[in-house]
């Protein structure tokens, strides 16, 4: 099972390091990273494996929710069966 991750907002120093370390954390492993900056706005999406989490999916999604409302920064959490349903319709 995979999910995808999207982070938006400003930019700063460490963005990519702390939602890896949530990631890592929760076992959650990143299969792939793309980010953008554009001007002072960043711009992420993480595909990571969840297959081995070591916590519930909810519990992941809520602990990188919380990290971006300390940062600033908009962080959205999508399971895949959520996103392939959503590109189906």
């Amino acid at each position: 099972m995979k999910a995808v991750i999207t982070v938006i907002g400003k930019d700063a120093v460490g963005i990519l390091a702390k939602v890896s370390a949530i990631c890592a954390e929760n076992n959650a492993n990143v299969i792939e990273v793309t980010q953008s900056v554009l001007q002072d706005m960043f711009a992420m999406i993480m595909l990571v494996d969840i297959t081995a989490i070591s916590s519930d999916f909810v519990e992941l999604q809520d602990s990188l929710t919380a990290l971006g409302d300390s940062l600033g920064l908009k962080i959205h959490t999508m399971h895949e069966d959520i996103f392939n349903t959503m590109h189906r319709i």
